[in-house]
């Protein structure tokens, strides 16, 4: 069974089937990308407990930075947040992304 939750035209923000949860890609408000990455891990924290699941449970992130030149600056929030012993599976590229301001946009699988 699929279960879909908060679901638009274009997407549901939570996808879960077979125990496992899909999150959309989430965002944050900010002028630096270490603010709109705290942002957007306090987005996923929310969807995480909605799907039943939590950051202990990430089985896969998938980051993108729209500029490499704040890698370290993202991961330094990354790793502040990260419960210590449960890192993902993890890839981060940089891409253009759907607006100008934004830096950061995490892409987030979890069991639950």
């Amino acid at each position: 069974m699929i279960e879909r939750i908060e679901t638009g035209q274009r997407m549901s923000k939570i996808v879960k089937h077979n125990g496992v949860a899909y999150l959309c890609g989430q965002v944050g408000d900010g002028t630096t990308i270490a603010e709109q990455t705290r942002e957007c891990l306090s987005r996923v924290e929310a969807l995480l407990e909605t799907a039943g699941s939590s950051p202990e449970q990430i089985l896969q992130a998938i980051i993108w930075v729209a500029d490499m030149a704040d890698f370290a600056e993202m991961n330094a929030v990354w790793d502040a947040w990260l419960p210590e012993g449960h890192a993902p599976a993890r890839a981060c590229g940089e891409a253009k992304l759907a607006r100008p301001e934004l830096k950061v946009e995490i892409i987030i699988t979890a069991a639950c």
